[in-house]
């Protein structure tokens, strides 16, 4: 991570489009060539990003992915921008479309090829070892060449060995707090994701407790 004047962050980011935005302020941004930039706010004084900013877990973990064959971003530079007091990522965008925004369309919603795709990423990420905490429908992205692929990886852990089942449940549990992305999991009780997710997983899965552990009413 290098040190980036004000002067050149706002040179840089000119024209940008900004995508996303909180009350402290930019969050996301898409540059004017199609780029983008993720900005990073220390949320406490004392925090393990003082040590390991997020700016470059997200860089460590997209070379990681990419180790493993998993698409995603390609980090051009990671900053730190003082004047703002913020870490920054600057990368170009994994190409395609996120499955949340795929399954908007009925026609996609009502894939099950899609659904089985879903469940084989789902499967390879945790038997590589993958653990990614935001892993939700519009995190995931459906690439030109017909790979799934990973964004906005900052929160993101890679182990040697596959997961845990625990911890491969407490995946699917992210999946569920959204309403879409559980309905179209779900549908059909689960049958079409799961019997592709066990089909490829190297745990062995008693696939009707999974889905009754998964379909508890919160």
């Amino acid at each position: 991570m290098r040190a980036l004047a004000y002067a050149d962050y706002q040179a840089l980011r000119r024209d940008a489009e900004v995508i996303e935005a909180d009350f402290f302020g930019d969050k996301v941004l898409r540059l004017e060539d199609g780029n983008f930039m993720k900005l990073f706010r220390r949320k406490r004084l004392i925090s393990s990003a003082a040590f390991f900013p997020y700016a470059n877990r997200f860089a460590d973990n997209a070379l990681k992915l990419k180790k493993r064959g998993v698409p995603c971003p390609n980090v051009l530079a990671t900053y730190r921008v003082s004047g703002i007091a913020r870490d920054v990522v600057h990368y170009q965008p994994l190409p395609g479309q996120t499955l949340r925004q795929l399954i908007a369309d009925p026609t996609h919603f009502n894939n099950p090829a899609l659904l089985e795709q879903f469940g084989r990423f789902v499967a390879h990420l945790h038997n590589l070892g993958v653990y990614f905490r935001s892993l939700h429908l519009g995190n995931v992205v459906l690439t030109p060449d017909n790979e799934l692929g990973l964004i906005d990886i900052a929160d993101m852990r890679s182990l040697r060995s596959p997961l845990r089942k625990n911890m491969c449940l407490r995946n699917f549990q992210h999946m569920r707090r959204y309403q879409n992305d559980h309905e179209w999991l779900f549908q059909e009780h689960g049958t079409i994701f799961f019997n592709s997710y066990n089909q490829h997983s190297v745990h062995d899965w008693d696939r009707d407790m999974l889905v009754d552990k998964l379909t508890l009413a919160d």
